[in-house]
């Protein structure tokens, strides 16, 4: 859905409060995606499955059991890094069932620099459901590579694009820990100039989220 404006006409007709409210609105917002579906392998993993009457669950164990806080997963120093100007605890984006997917979003306005950052927490009853979950959002992303030493798996991509002139570029990173799905989404946009921010500063902002995201769900409880 695009705006009814172009962001760039938009930033130079009321260039603070205008951006300020369309970064929200496209992130945490009515343009942003509503509280979704989880992925279909996600969510057919997670929804209980009766075990035969009389008989124990057979289900091998999962690592984690619950999304942990999504906003407690960076700290302020990496916060106010990432996304200048942005408040340090965030904010939580509704889930369906947010015992098994939870997500957090700073977004802020520094002079004309815009940068956004989402951070979710998947749990899956399985490491094969996570596994399946993980490679298919790959798929979906094609053009990155993976990222050595982050979880079992990791793969990150960046990408540019533009419209009315003006450039946007979004980094992902994928994690698969055991059981659980860690995404970021890192994105930043100069309403100034309308380029944006070069590739490497964006892909190892999103690493470096993401690396402190799988730290977070390390220190989650488990089952």
């Amino acid at each position: 859905m695009s705006l009814p404006l172009p962001l760039t006409l938009a930033a130079r007709l009321t260039p603070v409060v205008v951006l300020a409210v369309a970064g929200w609105a496209m992130t945490s917002g009515p343009l942003a995606a509503a509280p979704s579906a989880e992925p279909e392998a996600l969510r057919e993993t997670v929804a209980p499955s009766p075990s035969p009457s009389g008989a124990a669950s057979q289900a091998a164990p999962t690592t984690y059991t619950t999304a942990p806080e999504p906003c407690e997963a960076l700290t302020e120093e990496t916060v106010s890094s990432l996304v200048p100007g942005a408040e340090p605890e965030g904010k939580e984006i509704p889930s369906l069932d947010a015992s098994v997917r939870r997500v957090c979003s700073w977004n802020a306005l520094d002079g004309y620099e815009y940068r956004w950052l989402d951070i979710s927490f998947e749990v899956a009853r399985s490491d094969e459901a996570a596994r399946t979950s993980y490679e298919e959002r790959a798929e979906e992303r094609s053009g990155g590579g993976e990222v050595p030493g982050v979880g079992d798996a990791a793969y990150s991509v960046v990408n540019l694009t533009e419209e009315d002139g003006q450039e946007t570029r979004e980094g992902a990173v994928l994690v698969r820990v055991a059981n659980a799905v860690v995404v970021v989404t890192y994105d930043g946009s100069d309403f100034e100039t309308g380029k944006a921010p070069d590739t490497e500063e964006i892909n190892k902002g999103a690493i470096l989220a993401a690396k402190e995201a799988v730290e977070a769900l390390g220190d989650a409880d488990s089952g």
